[in-house]
């Protein structure tokens, strides 16, 4: 058995590392990500996983288990994607300062015709920041592939004041989730043993 990761994310790759996965395929999912419009925030991050789940479990093996994220940002009513340029990036995070946003990341696990998709909230609070700092951090050019602009594992954490939840679930996989839905599915990532 082999765990496939419908997904691009070096963090991602890099957390299940952490994990001790060493059978691990990465297989970044071609799939359809435009949000169908008035779907609610936690819905769309399930919906967005599924489809990658279901993308790349065409592609696997039996036996193998797919594993399948995807985070947004969430402000004022709006999903914050990746930004397309560091100007919409320093806007991004201009927004971000002084406040409070959600993060939501939708979860799928997919083995032997189980599957299995959830989601995971974090409440993220971001200092007051100056212009400067802003554009600082902005050239250091780590905004541009994250949702909302920022990455809480590198100079982003210097944004963060506080952070309610699962932190992991703001850098795009949270793990506790993560690990119960393996769990259900015969795949223990804690004793390394196999069931189903």
């Amino acid at each position: 058995m082999s765990i496939i990761l419908a997904s691009a994310s070096p963090r991602r790759r890099e957390l299940l590392g952490r994990l001790g996965v060493r059978e691990l395929t990465v297989l970044p999912a071609d799939a359809d990500e435009t949000i169908p419009a008035g779907m609610e925030v936690s819905m769309a991050v399930r919906e967005l996983s599924r489809r990658k789940a279901l993308w790349a479990a065409d592609r696997a093996r039996p036996g193998d288990a797919v594993i399948a994220a995807d985070t947004l940002v969430y402000l004022d009513g709006a999903v914050l994607g990746k930004p397309r340029d560091a100007q919409e990036a320093f806007s991004m995070l201009e927004r971000l300062s002084g406040r409070g946003h959600e993060v939501y990341t939708g979860v799928t696990v997919i083995k032997d015709g189980a599957l299995l998709c959830e989601a995971e909230r974090t409440a993220v609070y971001f200092r007051s920041l100056s212009q400067a700092e802003i554009r600082a951090y902005v050239e250091t050019g780590e905004p541009m592939d994250k949702a909302g602009a920022y990455g809480i594992q590198e100079f982003g954490a210097l944004l963060v004041a506080r952070v309610e939840g699962d932190f992991y679930n703001v850098m795009g996989l949270p793990l506790c989730r993560l690990y119960g839905m393996l769990s259900r599915v015969g795949v223990e990532l804690l004793t390394g043993r196999q069931t189903g």
